[in-house]
């Protein structure tokens, strides 16, 4: 080699040292990136999806007096009573008013105490009962270790909220005593055809947020409240559906069954409410609720009518769609 040559092989010499250095490094960060990856799409492979949650199925309420509460949702509100079930002792257990096929008003006998809670529990449709009791256990919420056998014969279990309220789902499925009624049960006395939200009182906003919203997927699409820059009510229509739960928010007496019954409520969608006012006074509403208010637009620009069953529980009944424009927020479309 001729001196003009060392300079370069000297320079090459060294550019080899670096690059073995560095090598390993770049090896081991590109092996590390590949793991991290790797890892990755395995925990989204085992993650467990959220099935389908369509829609209120059913609220369930206690009365004191169940000759009172056939009056009351048969007489008056015109659904009919297809099946029931019975305790061992063969006395009633509960009874079910159906509205349509996928939604019913279960009463159960049970209210000994009028301070006790009128409302039982609440009930969702899932499309696959299975797969969200999976679900909600991988996010850590308390869940039966599997669906038990059931008196109607469907699928479904009940889990508690945050809050101790009893929140039910349910996958309607052949043979029961639901699907066995499809079709039939549904006179044109009904004043209406749907359950299109279900509310309780909520004391801890964000407690039940977290259950709601970022576990099961529900969404707010409205709020108000009683003046402009309150909010007393919110509404969160189920992830894949149109029917939403609502939160009853600062309730001065929640202990008092009257406010209680006011709060914890179902509302029966009716295209036009005084339409169905008329409908009901002519079925004898004055004489059962002498002291019965007119229909009125609400805070949200609907218009409503509120009735109550004979443990005061709220029976609202409201039209679909605005015809002032809301308080409070902006109204979400479906």
């Amino acid at each position: 080699m001729n001196c003009a040559q060392k300079p370069f092989a000297n320079i090459s010499f060294f550019l080899l040292v670096a690059l073995l250095a560095v090598l390993p490094t770049t090896v081991g960060a590109q092996t590390d990136a590949m793991s991290k990856t790797a890892s990755s799409k395995k925990a989204m492979t085992n993650e467990v999806k959220r099935p389908p949650i369509v829609g209120v199925a059913h609220i369930g309420l206690k009365t004191s007096d169940m000759a009172a509460s056939r009056k009351f949702y048969t007489g008056i509100l015109g659904f009919e009573e297809p099946f029931s079930l019975n305790n061992p002792d063969g006395s009633l257990m509960l009874t079910y008013f159906k509205v349509n096929d996928h939604q019913y008003i279960e009463v159960f006998p049970t209210l000994k105490n009028p301070q006790d809670d009128q409302l039982s529990h609440i009930s969702f449709e899932t499309t696959d009962a299975e797969q969200l009791r999976k679900y909600l256990a991988s996010k850590g919420v308390k869940v039966p270790d599997k669906l038990g056998p059931r008196l109607d014969h469907d699928l479904g279990f009940d889990v508690m909220d945050p809050e101790g309220h009893d929140v039910e789902f349910m996958q309607y499925v052949p043979g029961s005593l639901h699907e066995k009624a499809f079709g039939k049960f549904l006179p044109a006395t009904r004043i209406s055809n749907h359950i299109i939200h279900v509310g309780f009182i909520v004391k801890d906003r964000a407690a039940e947020d977290h259950f709601y919203r970022d576990i099961l997927g529900f969404k707010e699409f409205w709020h108000g409240g009683m003046t402009d820059t309150e909010e007393d009510w919110t509404d969160m229509r189920v992830p894949e559906g149109h029917d939403w739960l609502e939160f009853m928010q600062h309730v001065k007496n929640p202990d008092d069954p009257h406010s209680r019954g006011v709060m914890n409520h179902l509302a029966l969608g009716v295209p036009n409410a005084n339409a169905a006012y008329e409908t009901l006074v002519k079925r004898g509403l004055l004489q059962y609720a002498p002291k019965q208010e007119k229909p009125k637009i609400g805070r949200d620009g609907k218009w409503q009518l509120n009735l109550y069953d004979p443990n005061f529980t709220r029976a609202e009944l409201m039209e679909p769609k605005p015809v002032e424009k809301p308080c409070c927020s902006p109204m979400l479309p479906h």
